[in-house]
């Protein structure tokens, strides 16, 4: 074993920073087995110093953090301040100064990934960032490494824990949307500030990652379609029920059936309870994978917190400490396909629309005709009325496969009869 140290700049120390600081310290062997030469934390850049948490050596504490990412004597720079700056500038000079990067930073990595890839590869280092995408589950590597050989077909995944717990709490409570982020708040599953994760902004940032690295083209977070929760209600909850259904928030990589172009989205959508994303409960992740050699597999584990994210971050570190040994380095950005990224209204998948309309003869006919009007097809139609009302009803209707851009048509068509007092919800089947 070689006994000069790898030195380690760790650039942010909060939650999961400081799991990280943590654990290379407890395991220092372990990880010096695995590598084969030991890991030393070199310096710790923080901004607000009397914050550090307990077990951080005070005297690696720095809050010059350019100073430290560009020291010349660093081997790996661990990014988890999140954000796009300072950490874009920071994880550029990593680079310049010969360091390899280990991120967790999704956001970053959706908004500007194609050129943090190209400046490792101008300076010969590896970046890294398996912690971006559902923490502690394996996923960025065997989609970019163990599939590589394959063609990923659909990416199809929960990755956010804090939407999750909150839909499984209204099925499983009958509780509203509310109600359940108040709950999530309170367990700290949700932030004081939970838009990041329930208006869908985070999962998109992973669909972007995952569509890249799946397709081999570059995808950013201004391609993905992007709706959050607010619209779900406890009747689309109990209609999914109904359907042999759940709730839930997935993130949708998608090849078009032709192979030239892809799609990514992120929005609510009823899966079959039958499908192995609809048992996935809590605040869990899980991603399901299609793909033409392999089949179907599926990644499950916790997607959030400290410690799970700090284990793929320090996976990471153990192989761009192994490439700086080796003086090799890892694969880069296999964006080589180039394909387009089609806009939403080319998406095809089913649809449940559930409509406030009067309770009278002709209106299903009438409602009927307008789907057909747009080619949208009507598998199911099932007609309530509402209680303690003589002249209205409810109106479920569930769809074939149809474009999302003619399904926006006809809904806007359905607006305008007079039959129809209103368009409860609008959502996505999916999973099947």
């Amino acid at each position: 074993m070689r006994t000069r140290p790898l030195k380690v700049a760790l650039l942010g120390c909060g939650v999961v920073g400081s799991e990280v600081a943590r654990i290379m310290t407890t395991h220092a062997e372990d990880l010096a087995q695995r590598i084969g030469a030991p890991v030393e934390l070199a310096g710790v850049a923080v901004r607000r110093p009397d914050r550090v948490r307990a077990g951080v050596d005070p005297a690696l504490v720095t809050t010059d953090a350019a100073g430290l990412a560009a020291r010349e004597d660093i081997d790996v720079a661990v990014e988890v301040i999140g954000g796009l700056e300072p950490a874009r500038t920071l994880i550029t000079s990593a680079f310049e100064h010969g360091a390899s990067v280990v991120t967790a930073n999704k956001a970053l990595l959706a908004e500007d990934g194609s050129t943090l890839h190209e400046s490792a590869e101008k300076y010969g280092v590896d970046l890294f960032y398996e912690a971006a995408v559902a923490a502690a589950i394996p996923l960025v590597r065997p989609l970019r490494e163990s599939l590589a050989g394959d063609k990923v077909n659909r990416v199809l995944g929960i990755v956010n824990g804090t939407t999750n717990f909150i839909l499984d709490r209204m099925e499983s409570t009958g509780a509203g949307y509310s109600e359940a982020l108040d709950e999530a708040t309170a367990l700290g599953y949700a932030e004081a500030d939970p838009t990041a994760d329930v208006e869908g902004f985070d999962a998109a940032a992973k669909a972007a990652i995952l569509a890249g690295i799946a397709f081999h083209t570059r995808v950013r977070l201004d391609d993905v379609h992007r709706e959050g929760l607010a619209d779900v209600t406890a009747a689309d909850i109990a209609s999914a029920k109904r359907m042999g259904c759940t709730v839930k928030l997935l993130a949708i990589c998608e090849r078009a059936e032709d192979g030239r172009s892809v799609t990514a989205r992120v929005h609510p959508a009823m899966i079959p309870l039958s499908h192995p994303l609809a048992s996935v409960r809590e605040a869990y992740n899980a991603v399901f994978v299609e793909s033409e050699a392999a089949g179907q597999l599926m990644f499950y584990g916790p997607g959030a917190g400290g410690s799970p994210t700090a284990s793929a971050v320090l996976g990471d570190l153990v192989a761009a400490c192994r490439n700086k040994l080796s003086g090799g380095k890892g694969p880069g950005e296999s964006a080589y396909a180039q394909l387009p990224v089609s806009p939403m209204g080319e998406v095809v998948t089913r649809y449940h629309i559930s409509l406030d309309v009067a309770d009278k003869p002709g209106v299903l006919a009438q409602v009927a005709t307008v789907f057909a009007e747009h080619g949208v097809s009507i598998d199911t139609v099932r007609q309530k009325g509402k209680e303690g009302a003589h002249d209205g009803a409810w109106l479920v209707v569930v769809t074939h496969r149809a474009q999302d851009a003619a399904l926006s048509a006809t809904v806007e068509a359905l607006r305008g009869l007079d039959t129809v007092r209103g368009v409860a919800s609008i959502m996505r089947v999916e999973g099947e």
